[in-house]
């Protein structure tokens, strides 16, 4: 049976055996039986992070400690509000900051990047994901949009949807001009500054495909 600790573009937390390419954690969400309560976070620094770091093996969910989340790549976890993990993806996270702010202008730290994304990811009423409308030409490779009710990649200006075994072909948004966009706003500005993010290989795979 799997554990409830995979995460979806929409930032709900689901059991799936589904593994992806990256982890990460935003605190410890389960409890001693190893099951998630209401708490979707314990700290506003949610990161994504390598799944081997120097060989080092880890409970995934140890005792009061933290609980690991795992995304199928890394436009599921910009999408679901995380950022790079400034330790084990030291690189990609300099890379990230660098990307979030213009080159005249000191680059973030990680307290004040995790301060503006938890204000875009997060409606504090309802506990639930923001989202936006925007137009679909204007969004940057890697962005997660939802179509057609479901998960879909931005990608080539193609609209890829998502699932844990990967992404499909591409489906023609046919008259769409303006769409839900799962991935928050200064994580989009991330991927138009120059970001790149992990994919999952089934991605360039669906647009080579006849």
């Amino acid at each position: 049976m799997p554990l409830q600790n995979r995460v979806l573009p929409t930032q709900e937390i689901v059991a799936d055996p589904g593994r992806g390419l990256l982890m990460g954690n935003r605190g410890c969400l389960h409890g001693p039986d190893r099951r998630l309560g209401t708490t979707r976070w314990r700290s506003k620094a949610w990161i994504s992070c390598v799944l081997d770091f120097r060989g080092r093996r880890r409970d995934p969910m140890p005792p009061g400690r933290w609980t690991a989340l795992f995304f199928l790549d890394e436009a599921v976890a910009l999408a679901a509000g995380h950022r790079p993990c400034h330790y084990c993806r030291r690189r990609d996270f300099l890379l990230y900051a660098g990307a979030w702010a213009p080159a005249d202008v000191p680059r973030p730290l990680a307290a004040e990047m995790d301060a503006v994304l938890h204000s875009q990811r997060v409606d504090v009423r309802t506990r639930r994901q923001r989202t936006t409308i925007q137009p679909l030409s204007e969004l940057p490779d890697g962005a997660m949009v939802r179509f057609d009710g479901a998960p879909a990649l931005v990608l080539d200006g193609r609209i890829l949807p998502w699932s844990w075994d990967g992404y499909a072909a591409p489906a023609t948004p046919r008259g769409l001009h303006e769409i839900e966009t799962l991935t928050p706003p200064a994580n989009l500005a991330v991927l138009q500054g120059g970001y790149t993010p992990l994919l999952h290989p089934s991605a360039r795979a669906q647009l080579r495909a006849p």
